[in-house]
């Protein structure tokens, strides 16, 4: 019977019948990414809310794909799936951190789950005093564009679409927060349930990453009547 040489894995090739080429796929590896792909870039863009980072993720998805055991994968879906999540908050949380170093004082720090009861109280208390001095500085509008943005880092066409504005009227609103907390104005009474709310929300999207909750009090503080 005649043979060939046919692939065998990256590097190695055996002999084999003729007919073995047609069960192997030297592209299997490329086809199984591109059909999850679509899937995959709604995960990331869904996490971290900017498509050029989703794509980012998406890249980084493909290059650990490629260098995986696939001989032990039994399902190449879900693994695609559990890596891009994984990936999508990892990005989230560095922006966290970063926003953190550089943010002032006008925003509380995410909270560490390994900190100590004290170490957790006293973070609680600086988040409420936070959130206060925003609160009497800032409109909804000005509070929301400003914390979304300086405090989880996202993106302008997202917070824009949360508030039902243009981006430039976005990145306004996050300028004159910027500017009002500089100047250091007359503070505004604040509503002691709306704070509650707001602390707590915020607390939650540091802690365990429930952004939906925090979008949700603030969008819904921005779009109600003055």
């Amino acid at each position: 019977m005649e043979t060939h040489l046919v692939e065998a894995g990256p590097g190695r090739r055996r002999a084999g019948p003729a007919q073995a080429p047609a069960m192997v796929v030297p592209d299997d590896v490329t086809s199984v990414f591109v059909q999850a792909r679509p899937g995959l870039l709604k995960i990331a863009h869904r996490i971290v809310g900017d498509r050029n980072e989703a794509e980012d993720v998406i890249q980084e998805t493909w290059l650990r794909w490629q260098r995986a055991d696939r001989t032990v994968v039994r399902n190449p879906s879900a693994l695609l799936r559990t890596t891009t999540a994984r990936l999508a908050i990892n990005l989230v949380r560095s922006a966290w951190k970063r926003r953190e170093t550089c943010a002032g004082p006008w925003l509380p720090e995410s909270t560490d789950l390994d900190a100590t009861p004290e170490a957790v109280a006293e973070r609680h208390d600086a988040a409420e005093e936070a959130v206060l001095l925003l609160m009497e500085s800032l409109t909804p509008r000005q509070r929301a564009a400003y914390v979304l943005r300086e405090g989880f880092d996202y993106p302008y066409g997202r917070i824009a679409e949360l508030l039902g504005i243009g981006v430039a009227n976005t990145r306004q609103q996050v300028s004159r927060a910027q500017e009002r907390l500089a100047a250091d104005r007359a503070r505004r009474p604040v509503d002691a349930v709306a704070h509650r709310r707001l602390v707590q929300a915020f607390l939650a999207a540091a802690q365990y990453g429930d952004l939906a909750r925090l979008e949700a009090v603030l969008a819904a503080e921005a779009r109600s009547p003055a």
